[in-house]
């Protein structure tokens, strides 16, 4: 499940983890790891691609993903 933007490929695992990244994309307010916590957590959101967390990109990854959605109903 992968369509090609032009930053980049959007691509999912499954239905839930395009859920998620849309999700994540969505978002108006994304908080980080707070400030006393010292350990690496690399959340799968967090490993995504700097184009697709950026805000200004937003409305392209969302088309993208729907885009993958729509294939699937096709098919």
């Amino acid at each position: 499940m992968q369509t090609e933007t032009r930053h980049g490929w959007v691509w999912g695992y499954n239905l839930e983890h395009l859920d998620l990244i849309r999700r994540f994309v969505q978002a108006p307010l994304r908080e980080g790891i707070p400030w006393h916590d010292h350990g690496r957590k690399m959340t799968v959101v967090a490993r995504l691609p700097a184009w697709m967390q950026q805000a200004k990109n937003r409305d392209e990854v969302l088309r993208a993903i729907a885009r993958i959605h729509a294939s699937l109903l096709r098919g």
